[in-house]
């Protein structure tokens, strides 16, 4: 159980981190509900966790009626991870990096911390946790999954906002797609 509590922490100070600290002040976007929240904050100005945990809650409904192992995780990587995005705020535009830098560092580490979650069966939120449940039941590499549903909210993200940046978003979540792939599928010593 005090494995399962650090890796949700550490998941969820990564996340954080490579948000607040490399993604945000360029305004670019992340896949699933991260991207969706930072969407949110960008159009309406609205606080990036708490809008994150909120989109969470129909996943949870689902997970909680038919995994609720899942669920259990699910909702304590979710409230920490939305936390901790909050929490680190204050680092945003703390770090001075060209924009090509700052995406390959934040994308590392936002993949390093989903990752280390996913491969503990521990979702960081509700992509993430739609994607573990459609891998189960499918055996596509959550990854993949992630991938696919992190395209298809960055090209929204395009479309809404206009902005050729966001382009720099399809790498943040190959990097992090990749880093998620790589560390669910290295087996353990």
């Amino acid at each position: 159980m005090l494995k399962k509590f650090a890796i949700i922490g550490f998941g969820g100070t990564m996340i954080g981190i490579g948000v607040n600290g490399f993604i945000l002040p360029f305004h670019l976007i992340n896949g699933g509900f991260f991207g969706i929240s930072l969407l949110a904050n960008y159009l309406w100005g609205l606080k990036v966790g708490l809008t994150f945990i909120c989109l969470n809650i129909p996943v949870f409904i689902y997970a909680f009626r038919y995994e609720p192992e899942y669920f259990v995780n699910g909702l304590a990587g979710a409230v920490v991870s939305g936390f901790m995005l909050d929490f680190l705020m204050p680092f945003s535009g703390m770090i001075h990096l060209p924009i090509l830098s700052s995406v390959i560092i934040g994308a590392v580490l936002i993949g390093i911390g989903v990752g280390f979650m996913l491969r503990n069966h521990i979702s960081p939120g509700g992509m993430d946790l739609l994607a573990l449940l459609i891998a189960k039941k499918t055996n596509v590499n959550v990854g993949i999954i992630c991938f696919a549903i992190d395209a298809v909210i960055i090209t929204t993200g395009l479309i809404l906002l206009k902005d050729a940046r966001l382009l720099y978003s399809l790498v943040i979540v190959s990097i992090i797609g990749l880093f998620a792939c790589v560390i669910t599928s290295i087996r353990k010593v």
